[in-house]
C-alpha cells in the first residue's frame, strides 16, 4: 500500500518542523516534500526510512488512512500570556489531537464506555446569558449546591474524555476536539496550576455545550459559563455580601471553591459585591505582590486526575492482555511514548467514573 502524504505532513507538524527544515532533514527539496504531503508525488522507500528516523514514529504510521481534521473552533491561550499562539504551535497541537483521536478509535473497537449522564447541547442564542446555561447544566447533572468538588469526574461521567498533556510547550491552556466516531476530547495543558486547569476545563465545557460554530463572543461566553458553573450566583453571592472583600478573604475562599483568587475577585466584581474603586485597589495589590501569574504556593490544591482514558489503556493491558509492543503496534507509536501519552501510575478509578465493557 502506498504511503499517505497526509500522515507525512501530520508527523512533521507533530514535531513542529517547518517544511523547509523537514525537507533538509529528509534529504529532499522543499517543493518535492510539499508535493508528497499533498498526495501529488509518491513517497519513496528512501524517504520513508528517513521519515521514520527524523519524525521518530514507526513506518506503519505513514500508511494509515484515518481522516485528518483541521483546527477546532476554539483554542484557549494560556491565561495572561502575552504571546499569541503561533501557527506552528497550533499545527503541532492539531497534529497531537488528530493522533489522539486515531488512538481513541482503535481503543474503542475493543472497549465500550457506558456513561451515567450526557452533555446537553444548549445553543447560547436560545438563552439570555451563559449563566443561565450553566445553571441548566448543573441541574441536568444534579450537581449539589456550593463548590463543585471534582469537575473532571463530572465531565467524564457525561462522556467527555479528558487528558493532560504538555502540548509540546505551546502557550495553550486547553483545547476541545470533537471528531466523528469518537467521544469529545478535552486536552488540558498539564503545566498550569490546578485552579487554572479547572477553569480551563469549565471553559472548554462551555464551548461543547453552547457553541457549534465560531462567533466573536464565544470566548467571553465560555468564560462567563465557566465562572457561573464553578461559582453559582445563589451560592457565592451571600458569602460576599456584607463582608469586607480583601486578599485575606479571597485566599480563604480559594481552597474551598477551587478557583483562583483572581477568579473570585472577578466574580465578586461581576456580581457587584464591591465597587469599581475597591476592585481596582485589589487588582493593584495582586500586581504589587506579583500574583498575576502565580498565586501563593501555600494555597495550591491537588490537580484533578482524569481516569477514563487511563482505564481504557489499563483494560487493554490487563483484561485484553496487550503487551507494550502490541499496544505500540495498535497505536502506531513507539513503546516509550505510551507511558508519556497514557500514564498508568494514577489511582484506580472510582465507581462514579464511566463504566467500561469489553467488546466481544
Amino acid at each position: 500500500m502506498k504511503a499517505n502524504g497526509e500522515m507525512l505532513r501530520l508527523a512533521r507538524q507533530r514535531k513542529r518542523f517547518r517544511q523547509i527544515e523537514a525537507a533538509r532533514r529528509l534529504g529532499v527539496e522543499q517543493p518535492f516534500l510539499s508535493r508528497m504531503e499533498n498526495g501529488l508525488a509518491d513517497i519513496s522507500d528512501e524517504v520513508l526510512v528517513q521519515a521514520e528516523s527524523v519524525y521518530e514514529i514507526p513506518r506503519s504510521f505513514f500508511h494509515l488512512t484515518d481522516p485528518v481534521l483541521g483546527a477546532p473552533v476554539s483554542v484557549h491561550p494560556m491565561w495572561r500570556r502575552k504571546a499569541d499562539v503561533t501557527a506552528r504551535e497550533l499545527d503541532g497541537v492539531v497534529a497531537e489531537l488528530n493522533i489522539r483521536v486515531m488512538h481513541l478509535r482503535r481503543f474503542l473497537e475493543s472497549v465500550e464506555l457506558a456513561y451515567s449522564a450526557n452533555v446537553p447541547r444548549l445553543d447560547i442564542d436560545d438563552y439570555n446569558h451563559p449563566e443561565e446555561v450553566a445553571g441548566i447544566v448543573r441541574a441536568h447533572w444534579k450537581i449539589p449546591r456550593g463548590p463543585l468538588k471534582d469537575l473532571t469526574a463530572v465531565v467524564e461521567r457525561a462522556g467527555v474524555l479528558v487528558v493532560h498533556s504538555s502540548l509540546g510547550g505551546a502557550s495553550i491552556s486547553g483545547v476541545t476536539f470533537s471528531a466523528p466516531g469518537a467521544p469529545p476530547l478535552v486536552v488540558l495543558n498539564r503545566d498550569q496550576p490546578a485552579d487554572r486547569m479547572r477553569f480551563t476545563l469549565a471553559h472548554e465545557l462551555g464551548h461543547l455545550v453552547m457553541h457549534r460554530f465560531p462567533s466573536p463572543e464565544m470566548e467571553k461566553e465560555a468564560n462567563e459559563f465557566a465562572s457561573a458553573l464553578l461559582m453559582p450566583t445563589g451560592d457565592i453571592r451571600p458569602l460576599f455580601k456584607g463582608r469586607r472583600i480583601d486578599l485575606a478573604l479571597l485566599a480563604a475562599m480559594k481552597p474551598e471553591w477551587k478557583v483562583a483568587m483572581q477568579a473570585l475577585l472577578m466574580r465578586a466584581t461581576t456580581l457587584e459585591c464591591l465597587t469599581k474603586n475597591q476592585a481596582q485597589y485589589l487588582w493593584k495589590q495582586i500586581s504589587a505582590r506579583r500574583m498575576r501569574l502565580r498565586e501563593p504556593a501555600e494555597l495550591d490544591f491537588p490537580h484533578e486526575n482524569p481516569t477514563a482514558v487511563a482505564t481504557i489503556v489499563r483494560m487493554h493491558r490487563e483484561a485484553l492482555g496487550f503487551s507494550s509492543e502490541e499496544l505500540s503496534q495498535l497505536l502506531h507509536i513507539h513503546e516509550y511514548e505510551i507511558q508519556d501519552m497514557y500514564p498508568l501510575d494514577k489511582p484506580e478509578p472510582q465507581p462514579r467514573r464511566p463504566r467500561l465493557t469489553i467488546m466481544k
